[in-house]
C-alpha cells in the first residue's frame, strides 16, 4: 500500500510539474508577436489532459469512506 501511495504522490508531482510548465508556455506563446494558434490549442488541450489525471489520481488517494 506504501508504494502504491509513493508511487501516486510521484506521478501527481511529475504530472504539477509539467502542468505548471505549460502554463508558462503558452503564457509565452500567447504573447502577441507571433501566435501559432494550433500550437496553443494542443498545449492547453494536452494541460486539460494533466489536470484530469491529477484529478484522478489525487482522488485515488483520499480513502473510501464507508457510509
Amino acid at each position: 500500500m506504501l508504494n502504491d501511495r509513493d508511487s501516486v504522490l510521484r506521478k501527481l508531482h511529475e504530472l504539477r510539474s509539467e502542468h505548471r510548465d505549460l502554463d508558462t508556455v503558452i503564457a509565452r506563446l500567447s504573447e502577441p508577436v507571433t501566435v501559432d494558434q494550433l500550437h496553443v490549442q494542443r498545449l492547453k488541450k494536452r494541460k486539460l489532459l494533466l489536470k484530469d489525471e491529477i484529478a484522478r489520481l489525487e482522488s485515488r488517494l483520499i480513502p473510501n469512506s464507508i457510509a
